[in-house]
């Protein structure tokens, strides 16, 4: 009997992505990926471009952050009977043809998140992020009591089951990322990790030290 092959999708959580979404999703349609776009209330043509890229694009009317954005396309997954979805940034980090790296150990561990590492490659990763990603991962990997390298990663695949987990995220920024974790890990899910490459251009950081730092530990404060 012939193995039914799984549904999934990418979801790309986006503000003000305007110059570098339209390539975004051409290049996972090249790479054989469904793709939906949430704009998260972009005040530019976010949405705009990303529709004529080709992709369904779900638009918040209002700027709400990563998790509300993040929310919304794990329920339009659900609803579309997806087995599971594979998260990237709009800014052009994620390399598309990368993508069958998870849909591969999706298949072969039946993990129900896989996160992108990019430690395997650190030289041209910006200092600020390399340092945040260090603590990060030291801070997650001793509450969740497993070894991740790179927790800071958008670039991941959820499953179905852990949608269930996930569906009312509430931090934004790089918490948002790491809320989901934590979430995972409270439910007993399984992890395992993929090498993604390391990409940077030209664009600004969106990381703010001091906020994404408060927000870092109030939310293990919410998960203590």
């Amino acid at each position: 009997m012939q193995e039914k092959k799984s549904k999934i999708i990418v979801l790309i959580p986006c503000y003000r992505e305007e110059e570098h979404i339209a390539a975004v999703v051409r290049d996972f349609i090249a790479a054989g990926m469904a793709v939906t776009v949430i704009d998260d209330g972009s005040p530019d043509h976010t949405a705009e471009r990303a529709k004529e890229a080709g992709a369904n694009v779900l638009v918040h009317p209002q700027n709400r952050g990563k998790g509300a954005a993040m929310t919304t396309g794990i329920e339009y997954a659900r609803k579309q009977g997806c087995d599971a979805v594979i998260f990237a940034d709009g800014d052009g980090q994620h390399l598309p043809a990368e993508a069958p790296r998870f849909v591969e150990c999706f298949r072969k561990t039946n993990a129900d998140l896989i996160i992108g590492t990019r430690m395997a490659d650190t030289k041209t990763m910006p200092l600020i992020r390399l340092l945040t990603n260090r603590f990060m991962n030291r801070v997650l990997s001793r509450r969740i009591g497993q070894v991740l390298t790179d927790t800071q990663c958008g670039y991941r695949l959820l499953s179905k089951r852990a949608f269930s987990c996930q569906t009312d995220t509430e931090f934004s920024g790089f918490a948002a990322d790491s809320e989901v974790i934590l979430r995972a890990a409270k439910a007993g899910l399984k992890m395992a990790e993929v090498p993604v490459s390391t990409v940077y251009g030209t664009e600004k950081s969106k990381i703010h030290p001091v906020r994404d730092t408060i927000l870092f530990f109030r939310l293990l404060r919410r998960f203590r």
